[in-house]
């Protein structure tokens, strides 16, 4: 992908988060939506995809550069206990405030608009190492692809249109993952519809 088709990735997919934060009714966000997550913590953890884009922007970035958004991937695969992940999740939830769909949407307009002016080569300081702001944002569109599907899920909603983009950008960036893994043919044979999903769901 180019940096257009990058950033146009990523720009809908937080139009698409925001979209479904939107849906929820007063009475949801104590709804179960993936683990130990209700919807405000999954809104939470999702609004990440959005903060640590303006943290790191902001943040001076040194030590060596990630090579791009699997290297990414791969350096912090396993770094992070799930119990940490989720009361990190459970955290952001909560500084949401009482009107979550508000706070997120001051937060999509706010982080579209710096991304918007933002170089493509601005450094960003990851938690696993130096990157470009263009090699950053595929890993947060990946973020707001997967959970933007876990909150239509759990709010009986079928995903934006404007997730769309981000969920075929995804989907090559999670195969070129799993391809250096030990795992890879386990997760070939699973795509292929071999083993255990439903209704003999298949890439073929």
């Amino acid at each position: 992908m180019d940096a257009v088709e990058i950033r146009f990735c990523y720009h809908g997919a937080a139009r698409a988060f925001l979209e479904l934060v939107e849906h929820v009714p007063d009475s949801a966000w104590t709804r179960p939506a993936l683990g130990q997550w209700d919807v405000r913590a999954l809104t939470g953890h999702t609004s990440r995809a959005l903060s640590t884009v303006e943290t790191y922007l902001s943040t001076p970035a040194s030590g060596d550069r990630l090579d791009g958004p699997m290297a990414y991937f791969l350096a912090i695969r396993g770094g992070v206990p799930p119990e940490a992940i989720a009361a990190r999740g459970r955290e952001a939830g909560e500084a949401l405030g009482r009107d979550p769909a508000a706070a997120v949407r001051k937060l999509v307009d706010r982080v579209t608009e710096l991304v918007g002016k933002t170089p493509d080569d601005a450094p960003v300081a990851t938690a696993a190492g130096a990157m470009t702001l263009i090699d950053y944002l595929p890993t947060r569109s990946f973020e707001l692809a997967v959970h933007g599907l876990d909150l239509a899920r759990a709010l009986g909603l079928p995903p934006p249109d404007t997730l769309s983009p981000a969920i075929a950008a995804s989907l090559e960036l999670a195969g070129a993952i799993g391809a250096r893994l030990p795992s890879a043919p386990d997760l070939l044979l699973l795509l292929t519809g071999r083993s255990g999903l439903p209704g003999n769901l298949s890439v073929v």
